[in-house]
């Protein structure tokens, strides 16, 4: 019967509603189950009260009706990172496939929380709540009598991060969505270069690689390189204004970190203060990936937001402030400061730093320049792209395209043009295109010729 790729979602589109199903033979893998971060901004009902039709239909989680008639092969789910593109619609869509779902032990409490705070489809998150698994970094799990799942340790923007390798009769199958080559990450795991050639020299059937920065030229920074930027732009902050904040990607811990270090260093206080970042800090500190320094304080609550701001507000130079909204979100804190919806005061003498970048959509751009307009009018110090992606660029792809040397490649998580660039790369390596190398979008199936 063969391998057949289901495109399920975020294949021609950059950052939401990653999905990716493989049937092997009549039994079909699920790797990620995610949301798209920005129709979810301007979907109006709250995410968790939705029923999966409306968040469907706005194209906010992935339409695997592709998938309807595989539901009951499916005898796996496979989670790479805790990102929200990766696992935000898990509440949504995988209590219909009756599954054991596998992710490392941050993954799996951050999928946890999204299950307790689900409304629309409660007792179905509870079921998916019961067949959750946490596995470790290089754990190797039978899940039928045929078909294997690993999880080789990865580097990435997030603790956690895995590189999910579903061994079957007619090779492995290597889901790399998403990573980077860092030996200097303090947060996270290492990647196992061993393993990668020791799987191209046993056999690896397909590719399924992201393409989200493949037409940069370049080998992604490591992030120490960010905790020097971190560092030296925060020093100079401290010196030129009164109060500072930081924006950053909530689940960014090692970043958070390293803002939080220097912040200690400075003699100046540290508050986190939004929804999000009270989530993933919060999971972070129980298991011992984030460290803050004594005195600091977490605020995810809307009162406990307020109250927090009231009193660093009253003391600017005593505090260093890390708040959401890096992408200009509507409903974040930076968004509502500028928009003085809270009692913190941005002035001239005020610094912010957005130790991030834009994730590429045309939602989030126009949010972003709504939001540093706003900033600019108040005379606010702006400090951008104080950032090194957690995405690998060209040459950190063709590295794993020689470790592995699989026979088959199908590039995700990108928009057209991404997914073209990826292309560009793999036939400088020798592959052809609809050959060995397949390009397709959402809602289309690809079966491999073997």
């Amino acid at each position: 019967m063969g391998v057949e790729v289901f495109a399920v979602g975020g294949y021609g589109e950059a950052g939401g509603r990653n999905m990716t199903a493989v049937r092997v033979d009549d039994e079909l893998v699920i790797f990620d189950c995610g949301m798209s971060l920005d129709k979810s901004l301007v979907f109006r009902k709250d995410f968790p009260k939705a029923s999966t039709r409306e968040l469907r239909d706005v194209k906010a989680i992935p339409d695997d009706t592709i998938l309807r008639r595989y539901r009951s092969k499916a005898v796996a789910v496979a989670l790479s990172h805790a990102h929200l593109d990766h696992i935000g619609a898990v509440p949504k869509l995988l209590f219909r496939y009756r599954c054991p779902v596998f992710g490392t032990r941050f993954t799996i409490e951050l999928v946890k929380r999204d299950l307790e705070n689900e409304e629309r489809y409660a007792e179905e998150a509870e079921e998916v709540r019961m067949n959750l698994y946490a596995v470790e970094p290089g754990d190797e799990v039978q899940i039928s009598r045929r078909l294997r799942l690993e999880f080789v340790p990865i580097s990435h923007s997030i603790p956690g991060s895995v590189l999910p390798v579903l061994h079957t009769p007619y090779g492995a199958i290597v889901y790399a969505c998403d990573f980077k080559f860092d030996d200097r990450q303090m947060i996270g795991y290492q990647p196992d270069y061993k393993r990668l050639k020791q799987l191209g020299k046993e056999g690896v059937l397909l590719l399924i690689p992201e393409s989200l920065r493949v037409a940069e030229e370049i080998k992604t920074p490591s992030e120490s390189v960010a905790r020097e930027m971190v560092s030296d732009v925060l020093r100079f902050a401290d010196e030129e204004t009164e109060g500072i904040i930081v924006t950053t990607f909530s689940s960014h811990i090692e970043r958070i970190q390293a803002i939080a270090d220097t912040a200690d260093r400075l003699g100046r206080r540290v508050v986190l203060a939004g929804r999000s970042l009270g989530k993933y800090g919060r999971v972070a500190e129980e298991l011992g990936l984030l460290n803050l320094p004594a005195g600091a304080r977490i605020y995810d609550k809307p009162d406990t937001i307020r109250r927090g701001l009231e009193r660093a507000c009253e003391e600017k130079e005593e505090y260093l402030l890390i708040v959401t909204g890096h992408q200009g979100e509507p409903g974040a804190v930076l968004t509502r400061m500028a928009d003085d919806e809270l009692p913190y005061r941005l002035t001239e003498q005020d610094g912010v730093i957005f130790s991030s970048s834009v994730i590429p959509s045309p939602i989030n751009r126009s949010n972003r320049y709504k939001l540093e307009t706003k900033l600019r009018l108040k005379g606010v110090k702006m400090f951008k792209d104080v950032h090194v992606s957690g995405h690998a660029g060209r040459e950190d792809h063709r590295l794993l395209l020689r470790m592995l040397q699989p026979e088959f490649i199908v590039p995700a998580h990108g928009d057209p043009d991404m997914l073209a660039a990826y292309a560009e790369l793999a036939t400088q390596e020798g592959y052809e295109i609809n050959t060995d190398l397949f390009l397709t979008l959402d809602g289309t199936r690809i079966e491999l010729p073997i």
